[in-house]
């Protein structure tokens, strides 16, 4: 029959090759202690198919894995998640066509949830960003319309369970992009009050409580993600327009030139997005592209400048968000099926090892 290359031995069918297996003897000392002895004898094939799953289960472990906590006690979509202090605030959300000023703070140490100080402003899709060991939270919308948007600031400071208003932004927003970078809050795109989308970059300054002008976008968007990493800004995925009006594009932000540049696209263009920093990697999860939600947890490696594909989310969600902490990533509540279908109050935690 001839010879028939595998992936990980060769077989020779007319003349079976046998493999010897060894091991340690666990009890021999001193001069000894090397001595080993025959186990067992495998036909190659055998060992090859052993060999094979042992590969398949570290790549599977490589890719990270996902369990399942303590649900949420208010099931809504489009919310905020943010984390300090080792635990995770869920903040605002929307319920019916109706946004509410919901704020929920889960103990990964206890598995539990309890009440916190509500949001000021009924608000859905607010963008939230953590700044020494406060919780700020950026414009939003007032209903799941994509129009009204807010120009409202707040920022939460967990030890005194209370909100307080801080300047607004220059023109309302929702849907838009919040995340940290050089002790700033940069706040870009998303949608003004009459539903456009824009590419507007502003940054907030807590030492002078005052916005400031950044490089906007190369082409408006919003439900995209927005990371900082190795001191530039991500700005990833989202969307043009409508929902279906997805995109896979991928801009940079260097803060020392104040310029954008195109990064590697994102493998696999959608928008309504998760999004965290988590071991060195920008997360990129979920999504949403009528009739389907998106199950892809994606990450880019700033360093190598390239994605790889970690384990899919346990079914796919939008109108959610991420937060890291205690080397974990955690996901709450959103919408199992596209607009605000299946409104869930799973929290779902990824882990790389």
């Amino acid at each position: 029959m001839g010879e028939k290359k595998e992936s990980c031995c060769t077989i020779d069918y007319q003349q079976r090759e046998e493999v010897l297996v060894l091991r340690r003897e666990p009890f021999l000392k001193g001069p000894d202690l090397m001595q080993i002895t025959p186990l067992k004898v495998l036909p190659s094939a055998v060992l090859c198919m052993a060999l094979m799953a042992l590969n398949a289960m570290a790549h599977a472990q490589s890719q990270g894995s996902w369990t399942m906590k303590a649900p949420i006690p208010t099931p809504r979509n489009e919310v905020a998640l943010a984390a300090v202090g080792g635990k995770v605030h869920v903040i605002g959300g929307n319920v019916e066509g109706v946004s509410g000023t919901y704020h929920d703070e889960y103990d990964p140490a206890t598995d539990r949830w309890r009440t916190r100080a509500p949001l000021p402003q009924g608000l859905d899709h607010i963008g939230a960003a953590v700044l020494n060991g406060k919780i700020y939270t950026v414009g939003g919308f007032v209903a799941s319309t994509h129009k009204d948007g807010q120009p409202s600031v707040f920022e939460y400071d967990p030890a005194a369970d209370a909100w307080r208003s801080l300047s607004s932004l220059k023109s309302g927003l929702g849907s838009v992009a919040v995340t940290v970078l050089d002790g700033k809050i940069h706040a870009v795109g998303g949608r003004n009050p009459a539903g456009q989308t824009v590419a507007t970059h502003q940054v907030y300054d807590p030492a002078t409580n005052a916005w400031s002008e950044r490089a906007p976008l190369p082409k408006a968007r919003d439900h995209m993600a927005l990371v900082a990493a190795e001191g530039k800004l991500h700005a990833v995925g989202g969307r043009f327009g409508a929902s279906n009006d997805k995109t896979d594009m991928h801009d940079i932000y260097d803060p020392a030139t104040n310029s954008w540049t195109s990064g590697p696209p994102l493998p696999t263009g959608r928008s309504g997005l998760a999004y965290t920093l988590y071991q060195g990697l920008i997360l990129v999860l979920g999504g949403e592209l009528a009739p389907n939600t998106f199950v892809e947890n994606e990450a880019y490696d700033p360093k190598t400048k390239s994605w790889r594909t970690l384990a899919p989310m346990p079914g796919g969600r939008h109108g959610t968000a991420a937060a890291t902490t205690g080397g974990h990533v955690y996901i709450a509540a959103g919408s199992l099926k596209p607009g605000s279908g299946q409104i869930t109050d799973q929290l779902i935690v990824f882990t790389l090892p």
